[in-house]
């Protein structure tokens, strides 16, 4: 899947995390957004802006920000916010999804958040993204089923999700 393609997707969020990146938005663009202008004006006053390397690093770091902002903006505009999915074993964002590779018998199963990588600061589980060959691969199938997907090294592997509640935070 691509990034372009991935854009129009909405985004499940807790609302603890909604508010971190709205928090996070506001800050960059109140007190981080101006405290970088002034560095690049003080910047500029010192003249010859060809060698000045605190003009340069201001000005990187000021298109880092608007970057960040323009990110924020436009995952908070998708998010999708604290409605927990219904608990009918079928695989969606904001659930809390535990699998294994199909017949290993040795292998353990593992739990994940199918969800934004930006609730990984809210919670002690991985975050897999929906967009993520996994995530994609397993919305919209059920507890008990055995499914294939394309792992990043191209391989195809089998994986059993073993279960798949509601995330409660």
């Amino acid at each position: 899947m691509t990034q372009a393609s991935s854009d129009q997707h909405t985004i499940w969020l807790t609302q603890e995390a909604f508010d971190k990146l709205q928090a996070e938005l506001e800050n960059l663009r109140g007190p981080v957004r101006s405290e970088v202008v002034a560095r690049i004006s003080a910047a500029r006053e010192e003249g010859d802006l060809k060698e000045n390397g605190g003009y340069h690093a201001a000005r990187e770091e000021q298109g880092k920000v608007e970057a960040r902002i323009r990110q924020l903006e436009d995952m908070l505009s998708r998010a999708e916010v604290g409605e927990t999915p219904p608990d009918d074993g079928v695989v969606e964002p904001g659930m809390k999804v535990t699998y294994k590779f199909a017949g290993d018998a040795d292998d353990e199963a593992e739990t994940f958040l199918l969800g934004a990588r930006e609730m990984a600061d809210t919670t002690d589980l991985a975050v897999y993204s929906p967009q993520s060959p996994l995530g994609f691969a397993i919305i919209g199938h059920k507890k008990g089923e055995t499914v294939p997907y394309e792992a990043p090294n191209g391989k195809t592997l089998e994986v059993e999700i073993v279960d798949a509640v509601p995330y409660t935070g």
